[in-house]
């Protein structure tokens, strides 16, 4: 697959995502749900107006989401007990790739990601079929409580270290991942847990020389949702652990931070241009 490009371009703006042409790939929706029976219903009916083929993994919840997705033509995944995001994650993505998907779509059940976005992410996937696509939502600093941004940030820093290039968002949950990716990764034997697999996708594509690009979304925090499950300072701790340990086995890839940086005021500077 290569070696990381320097400077790839990773940002891209609302509107460049809307159209291509070309045949659309045959991709899969996950959707991890641990309590989420107030919105499960309404995302999983909005992302099948956009694919086919949608899976919600319903990791242990008490709260009758499983009994929420009745009468709904999706497939559902039932962990015996709460896993935990990463292991759901796996095990949706793990279907999906069995299934025959070429590419696997991942989204939040509580209300912060819009379904209706699947197609923006799915257009820039046909022009960049090998780069995992995500949705940003930096951008919109005001919109994001603080304690999350200045998380998101941090987080940021260390794992656009790790991967060598600047990541516009990398604890955004919304995604687009190629299938040839995720069974060169080996999903199937990753062990992360919570919030720190999807950091660790990030820099383990980057090794095979898999990048991202960007999508500028919206930062929704709608009123009377459920707190996150992301926890800002204990897993933004797990995920620096997780990346320390990386660069360390690395020699802390020095070359890597500085093309991060570089890149990162190269991006800025063409922005304010």
């Amino acid at each position: 697959m290569g070696s990381v490009s320097d400077c790839p371009v990773e940002a891209l703006d609302r509107e460049s995502g809307r159209t291509a042409s070309g045949s659309q790939p045959y991709l899969a929706v996950v959707i991890p749900a641990f309590n989420e029976a107030p919105t499960i219903r309404d995302i999983a009916t909005r992302a099948l107006r956009q694919v086919e083929r949608v899976i919600v993994v319903d990791d242990g919840s008490d709260d009758g989401t499983g009994t929420a997705l009745h009468g709904l033509p999706v497939t559902v995944l039932r962990n015996p007990e709460n896993l935990g995001k990463a292991a759901s994650l796996r095990r949706g993505m793990v279907r999906a790739l069995t299934d025959g998907a070429s590419a696997v779509v991942t989204l939040d059940a509580d209300a912060q990601h819009e379904p209706e976005d699947i197609p923006r992410l799915i257009a820039v996937h046909v022009l960049n079929p090998h780069a995992i696509v995500v949705g940003a939502r930096l951008h919109e600093k005001d919109r994001i409580p603080r304690a999350r941004y200045l998380a998101n940030r941090f987080a940021n820093f260390w794992i656009a270290w790790a991967a060598g290039y600047p990541i516009s968002d990398s604890q955004s949950g919304f995604r687009l991942y190629p299938a040839t990716l995720l069974s060169a990764i080996d999903i199937r034997n990753d062990k992360s847990p919570g919030f720190v697999f999807e950091s660790a996708v990030l820099i383990n594509a980057a090794r095979l020389g898999v990048t991202s690009v960007a999508v500028d979304i919206s930062a929704l925090y709608p009123a009377g949702a459920r707190a996150s499950h992301f926890r800002p300072v204990v897993d933004v701790l797990l995920i620096a652990r997780m990346v320390a340990w990386k660069l360390l086995t690395r020699g802390f890839n020095i070359p890597g931070l500085l093309r991060s940086r570089r890149c990162a005021d190269r991006a800025h500077q063409s922005h304010m241009a």
